[in-house]
């Protein structure tokens, strides 16, 4: 059927060609009559070989730039988009780390940049590694040194009562027969424990979930609402999550049971049933009358056994999620870092223009406060954040956004609202033959501020300024702008940069006082 259908197309091309051919060469048949009949018969063909070739040069010059483009495009788009996708997630996670250095460049906090570029280095490392990380959690004496003991069969750690004796993170080699991967369990602080120091611990132990590949958390009970609290933070992370009910010896079997399916109840759609395992990590001794007392082994078989399980059957799948999150995470945080960047950028190009603005406007005051919206928005401040975001604007595109804005500030009264503002608190402090000057230079600082800041926003959201449209960002930066803490600190600047030079500048020309005798 594709056989047939393909004749028919050729066919039916074939034809087409045939007409369009006849129409061309009876079109010329048709010319050389036209010229035969006006010209001598020596300058028929010269005079149609020009024509045709001129018709040949204007088709060409029509079609060129559509062939270059078709050209250009299948060049640059197979082999790139080939090369571009990621066949899997460790080479998805690849690729965000090699656009994390494109990032790292552009940084220049050199603080930040050196910590985000060691922890880039460390997921390089995990990514040629390819470990496995089983990171323990659990609230203070709950067991969790103890049970990495017992799994490991050996004596590991500091285990006793007290809370938060694990005060630092530590790291043990497991093994597990069939795995030929190197599996590290790591002992973390406690979690909800009271103080600075207990704030801090916690902080590591959720650094340390952060990087796990699978999560063991240790509880020796029901879970209560801060662990609750905890379960639900380290399900939401997006790893493999297993539950260990510990200090099973203490209860009966009944009362074991009782607890697992309540903690399986509470679970549900966060874990499965299986993941919900009972343990006995450190059982107590049985006194034994006339000898020593009968230290029991440990009960830790259904949970190594389940964790075999889950790394047999899902560890490579559990390495490649985590590697791909890390490296998302850390693409997120640079990206953070360089907006924060941009943003200060921004800010100083903002506070540069609204007081060169204000200082031109205290030496030659304009004759209407209703010119203050057009003096709010200068085209090449919008021209500068655009370049601090990458965008290159023209002029007359920086043009159209300020008169935008400015057109925005009047509709919605700004304008009148930020000089009555202001005015109230510069006729308390100035002398009245000052304040119409200070009242112009500060309010046209005051709304290239809510300008820009505008601006700012409108660029670091990729040039859209979102379902409110310009109307609501221009309002919602001139409500942050008129906060006491942001208005104060304005006033603060506009007294030193503006109003105390008009103060010195009319007192110098005020007529000389008269002498007191």
């Amino acid at each position: 059927m594709n056989l047939r259908k393909r004749l028919w197309l050729a066919l039916a091309l074939l034809l087409a060609a045939l007409v369009l051919l006849g129409l061309v060469l009876q079109a010329i048949n048709q010319l050389i009559w036209q010229l035969s009949a006006v010209l001598p018969y020596g300058l028929v063909a010269p005079v149609l070989w020009l024509l045709l070739l001129a018709a040949a040069l204007v088709l060409g010059q029509l079609l060129w730039p559509w062939l270059r483009a078709l050209r250009t495009g299948q060049r640059t788009t197979g082999p790139s988009t080939a090369a571009t996708a990621p066949s899997n997630r460790r080479e998805a996670a690849r690729q965000n780390l090699e656009a994390i250095d494109q990032t790292l460049e552009r940084v220049r906090d050199a603080v930040e940049r050196n910590l985000l570029a060691q922890e880039r280095q460390r997921m390089a490392r995990d990514l040629e590694r390819g470990d496995l990380m089983i990171v323990v959690l659990g609230a203070g004496s709950s067991g969790k040194t103890s049970l990495i003991r017992a799994l490991l069969g050996e004596l590991v750690g500091s285990v006793g009562a007290a809370m938060g004796t694990t005060s630092a993170s530590s790291r043990y080699r497991l093994r597990l027969r069939g795995l030929q991967r190197a599996i590290w369990l790591i002992d973390t602080p406690g979690i909800l424990e009271s103080g600075d120091a207990g704030d801090s611990r916690e902080r590591l132990a959720r650094e340390q979930a952060a990087r796990a590949d699978l999560l063991l958390l240790v509880v020796d009970g029901d879970l209560r609402a801060a662990e609750m609290h905890v379960f639900e933070t380290l399900a939401a992370l997006g790893k493999r999550l297993l539950l260990v009910l510990n200090k099973c010896d203490l209860r009966g079997e009944q009362e074991e049971a009782r607890l697992l399916s309540l903690l399986r109840q509470r679970c549900r759609g966060l874990l499965e049933a299986d993941d919900v395992v009972a343990a006995s990590a450190s059982p107590q001794s049985v006194p034994r009358p006339g000898g020593q007392p009968l230290q029991p082994f440990p009960e830790v078989d259904a949970l190594l056994q389940r964790i075999a399980a889950v790394l047999h059957r899902d560890g490579e799948e559990l390495i490649a999620d985590n590697l791909l999150l890390q490296s998302r995470r850390l693409s997120e945080a640079s990206q953070a870092l360089l907006a924060q960047q941009r943003r200060q950028d921004a800010e100083s190009i903002v506070e540069r223009t609204m007081w060169i603005g204000a200082g031109a406007l205290a030496v030659t005051p304009l004759p209407g406060l209703d010119l203050l919206a057009a003096a709010a928005v200068n085209a090449q401040m919008v021209v500068e954040i655009g370049r601090v975001y990458g965008i290159q604007l023209s002029r007359d595109t920086a043009q159209d956004l300020a008169v935008s804005v400015g057109k925005t500030l009047a509709a919605l009264g700004l304008v009148k609202g930020g000089v009555s503002l202001l005015s109230t608190s510069l006729s308390l402090s100035l002398p009245t033959l000052l304040v119409g000057r200070a009242l112009q230079a500060v309010s046209a600082a005051w709304l290239t501020r809510v300008a820009g800041l505008s601006f700012i926003t409108y660029f670091a959201q990729n040039q859209d300024w979102g379902d409110g449209g310009v109307q609501e960002v221009v309002q919602q930066q001139f409500d942050l702008s008129r906060r006491d803490a942001d208005l104060r600190r304005f006033l603060e600047k506009a007294f030193s940069r503006v109003v105390e030079p008009l103060r010195r500048q009319q007192e110098k020309q005020l007529p000389p006082r008269p002498d007191s005798r």
